[in-house]
């Protein structure tokens, strides 16, 4: 049986190793030369500390489609709506989990100062404005950036300082598998990213239910229902809040819809609304995948990925059985959470 991760003493030490809070600085990960880097549509840019991702509405038959982050970013820049937008991307250089189907190698997870470089909200944001033909969004990713939560406000603050807060969209992620954000975060610093006008923040559900959670990232199973804790105190914060879930789980198949239903039941327990700002993500074998694959492992990787396609059938069903047509229908930044 595989060892669950100590996410709470594994956090600890990830963050002690991965900011600088007197220098107002973190680790960011260097994509030159990773494994990473042989997946990515454009070469690295910010001196390999960047990334351009090309975010795209359009998903596999049968998948929703997936207007994150592009939906908030157009509404708050007064942008038409667009299938697809760039991003600027910078990834924190650790993570608590360590989820099988990550596209990021493990190595660019683990506060390795060989594979990430110290940098301030300051210097990234001199990085990005560097660059050519810059996007208009710039993503905080990781790993998980909730490790180190100031790194939002700090990014948010150099904005502002340089003017930029009303022409760059903020787009940050989240694993929903600590409680930082509060944790550490001051009165001020709260306020500041409940008010900031050009920001959202998406919170990923590693699986729907105990089982595929644990499957997913090797975190306790009892963390499942954390996640809905987090969330529910994102939305009732303020912020601009959206979940992605993946549906990878080796269950036996036959129990997929229950699991399925009940979760639903879970996202709507926090608001009735939730699954409609909820898009599923299909999990793809990216390069760094591949080398995690072992014969021990491989018959489960495999059901999860056949038990996705079946999920989200289900997914599908669960949506239309609870809400109208119209409801389906509305953009996502119209979906009240409040």
């Amino acid at each position: 049986m595989t060892k669950t991760i100590n996410t709470e003493e594994w956090s600890k030490y990830l963050r002690s190793k991965s900011v600088d809070l007197s220098n107002k600085r973190l680790l960011v990960s260097n994509l030159l030369g990773s494994e990473q880097e042989v997946d990515l549509s454009e070469a690295p840019n910010c001196g390999g500390l960047g990334r351009i991702r090309h975010f795209k509405i359009e998903t596999s038959t049968g998948w929703p489609s997936n207007p994150l982050p592009i939906a908030p970013a157009c509404k708050a820049l007064n942008l038409p709506m667009q299938d697809v937008m760039r991003a600027q991307v910078f990834q924190n250089g650790a993570c608590n989990w360590r989820c099988w189907y990550c596209f990021v190698p493990f190595n660019l997870l683990s506060a390795d100062v060989e594979r990430s470089r110290w940098v301030s909200a300051s210097d990234l944001v001199n990085l990005y404005l560097n660059e050519n033909d810059r996007p208009s969004v710039i993503d905080l990713s990781g790993g998980q950036p909730d490790l180190i939560p100031e790194w939002t406000p700090w990014m948010m603050e150099e904005l502002i300082a340089r003017g930029l807060q009303d022409s760059v969209y903020l787009w940050s992620d989240d694993n929903l598998s600590n409680d930082y954000f509060w944790r550490y975060l001051s009165g001020e610093q709260l306020e500041l990213v409940r008010g900031y006008k050009n920001y959202g923040r998406v919170c990923c559900f590693k699986g729907f239910d105990r089982e595929s959670f644990s499957f997913n990232t090797l975190a306790d199973p009892d963390l499942f229902d954390f996640q809905f804790e987090l969330i529910r105190k994102f939305i009732e914060l303020g912020i601009d809040t959206y979940a992605y879930v993946t549906l990878t789980s080796p269950a036996d198949t036959d129990r997929i819809s229950l699991k399925v239903r009940n979760f639903v039941d879970k996202l709507q327990q926090v608001h009735t609304n939730l699954p409609l700002r909820t898009i599923p993500l299909e999990i793809a074998i990216f390069s760094p995948v591949k080398s995690r694959i072992t014969t021990s492992n491989n018959d489960a990787i495999s059901r999860a990925l056949t038990n996705q396609e079946v999920a989200i059938q289900e997914w599908n069903n669960e949506l239309r059985r609870r809400y109208s047509d119209n409801e389906l229908a509305r953009p996502i930044t119209q979906v009240i959470l409040g």
